[in-house]
């Protein structure tokens, strides 16, 4: 177990890109983010009983806007801040459907920092550092923009709104 934590642990820090990882869907099935190359990637983790949880429309309406063009939003529900996604995965699914019509990919509540954090994660954070360098995440709604090689465009924080992604979305789409 601990060979495979360190293994784990050395490819989310020399990953070449986000497609070398893959994550367990919120119903519990493989996803593969091998499978989306080409496409533009906004990964969030999200929360559904944080102030910024209403950001999950807007989220929603980027993804209904440019999916025909190649964006995929990705959602990580996390509970590492503030204890504020503290269902199961069957009860973010349906709260995240039925408050806000989320049909957008989401992956399995996963920790985002820590040990224990999603490899995934662990490179988001290694390849776009916050502020001051911090690889950390700080809060949910942390947002990374994946372009279509893979590689991350940018990060945003949490009090960013999807509708001001739009211009840094519409030029990854176009590159």
């Amino acid at each position: 177990m601990r060979t495979i934590i360190l293994i784990e642990n050395a490819m989310a820090t020399t990953a070449p890109d986000i497609y070398a990882f893959e994550a367990e869907s919120i119903t519990g099935k493989p996803a593969h983010f091998a499978t989306q190359r080409g496409k533009v990637l906004l990964v969030v983790n999200t929360a559904s009983k944080c102030g910024f949880t209403p950001q999950f429309a807007g989220l929603e309406k980027l993804w209904q806007t440019y999916r025909d063009r190649g964006l995929v939003v990705i959602g990580f529900p996390s509970n590492q801040f503030g204890a504020q996604d503290p269902g199961a995965n069957e009860e973010i699914a349906s709260f995240c459907e039925t408050n806000y019509g989320v049909t957008f990919p989401m992956m399995s509540k996963v920790d985002v920092n820590g040990d224990g954090a999603a490899p995934v994660w662990k490179w988001l954070a290694a390849e776009a550092p916050g502020v001051l360098g911090t690889k950390t995440i700080k809060w949910n709604f942390t947002k990374f923009l994946v372009g279509k090689d893979g590689k991350v465009i940018k990060r945003f924080a949490p009090n960013d709104s999807p509708e001001s992604l739009k211009g840094d979305i519409e030029a990854a789409l176009a590159a």
